[in-house]
């Protein structure tokens, strides 16, 4: 008699979504394949503190196999995806096919420039490791040379410019984050006039941090100002040179120049190119539109989760991109691949929980809003540490990081200020 083949899960992405999913259906009698470009899983909500030496690359990375030690069953397959072929059931990677039974897309998404190839040329994304340890050696490498061409003065300013696009949770943090790393600078570059340093925040909308309640979003307008962020609300990018960033101004129309060599863009995400390619509906953003029970096209064998799935069901918009979204949907899908498995034919549904949202503006400055409440200052800067130090993987990074957030707090010490990439 034949030996009956185990069910073969295939998740496309190591994400808070992929991994999630994969911790849930790892114990069953079941072969899990993880396929990711990269061997480890990143915390990307703190990819700001790499990109201005708070934190090191490892401190928000962790092996995506650490994960799975005692789960022999579960796989990992390092390749990138470029789509499904869901008549065969198998996804087609760079690497090969690989065969499923039942498929979870999760890969996350990218950044999105709208269509302006110049800006995506030439400004720094921060959605990846290696974009984050791009934008912190670059500005650092910009003090080094701002040093060095002191007589230009056009140059000196040009490059003592930093703007970043967007005012979502992503640029407020890196805008408040990277005042904090001039104050630094300013008492090691003696020659520097540190009143020629800029921080300049653009955002398309007339608000900051669209999910939070009005009073938190002046409040964190506030709170930048007072940190010497120059926010500049209802600027539209239009065009980056690398050397000039245009954008007009939707108050009074006109075109306005912003003498920069660093752009740092953070004004939206799109979901990843090969989503497209998986056999489903995709949206403007390129998410792929899931039912209620988070499968793609009602497949009781193909289901999406996270920044890449489209989830519009009693809500006006789709579900933000943020990791409880995902991890809740995570564990739908899981109880739904279960039931599938065992001939049930009833699906769980997913029922969105809100958390609450947070963002922090810099040392002891954050803003909260939970269970209707709304809070700003140290508290909300407490908390938002604690709920971030939970969600790290690995006891070595919650330590690290404790320490290192306890000492930035008392001495506004970074010692991560470490150049590694020569430039001539």
């Amino acid at each position: 008699m034949a030996e009956q083949k185990r069910p073969r899960i295939v998740i496309i992405g190591a994400g808070f979504g992929g991994v999630k999913t994969a911790q849930l259906l790892a114990d069953l009698p079941v072969d899990i394949t993880i396929i990711d470009r990269h061997n480890f899983h990143l915390f990307q909500p703190l990819l700001y503190q790499v990109s201005t030496a708070v934190l090191d690359t490892d401190e928000i990375a962790y092996p995506i196999r650490c994960f799975f030690r005692k789960n022999k069953n579960v796989e990992l397959f390092m390749a990138k995806a470029e789509g499904v072929d869901r008549e065969r059931k198998v996804v087609l990677t760079n690497h090969g096919e690989v065969p499923y039974d039942y498929l979870v897309l999760a890969a996350g998404a990218t950044t999105n420039y709208f269509g302006m190839k110049s800006v995506e040329e030439h400004s720094y994304g921060m959605k990846t490791l290696q974009e984050a340890l791009h934008i912190r050696n670059h500005v650092l490498h910009m003090f080094e040379r701002a040093n060095k061409h002191e007589d230009d003065e056009e140059v000196r300013r040009r490059m003592l410019t930093f703007v970043v696009v967007g005012g979502g949770p992503t640029g407020v943090e890196e805008a408040g984050a990277l005042t904090e790393l001039i104050d630094i600078e300013k008492k090691e570059f003696h020659h520097l006039d540190f009143n020629e340093v800029k921080v300049i925040l653009l955002e398309g909308m007339g608000q900051v941090l669209p999910m939070m309640p009005p009073k938190l979003r002046e409040e964190t307008v506030r709170v930048l100002r007072g940190k010497g962020v120059d926010v500049r609300l209802r600027s539209q990018v239009q065009d980056y040179d690398g050397k000039v960033l245009t954008y007009k101004n939707g108050e009074t129309g006109e075109t306005v120049e912003i003498p920069s060599e660093t752009v740092i863009w953070a004004a939206g995400v799109k979901a990843v190119p090969f989503i497209a390619n998986c056999g489903g509906e995709v949206d403007r953003g390129g998410r792929i539109i899931v039912d209620e029970e988070c499968r793609v096209g009602s497949d009781n064998c193909v289901y999406a989760i996270g920044d890449c799935a489209n989830y519009t069901h009693g809500t006006e918009r789709p579900l933000p991109t943020i990791a409880p979204v995902a991890m809740q949907q995570a564990a739908v899908v899981a109880e739904n691949i279960k039931k599938v498995m065992n001939g049930q034919t009833s699906l769980e549904k997913l029922h969105y929980k809100d958390l609450g949202s947070m963002a922090t503006i810099g040392r002891s400055k954050a803003v909260m809003a939970w269970k209707g409440m709304e809070f700003s200052g140290f508290f909300a800067w407490a908390s938002w540490m604690f709920v971030h130090l939970i969600r790290l993987a690995g006891t070595y990074s919650n330590f690290t990081v404790t320490v290192k957030w306890i000492w930035n707090f008392l001495f506004g010490t970074r010692l991560g200020r470490i150049i590694t990439n020569i430039k001539d």
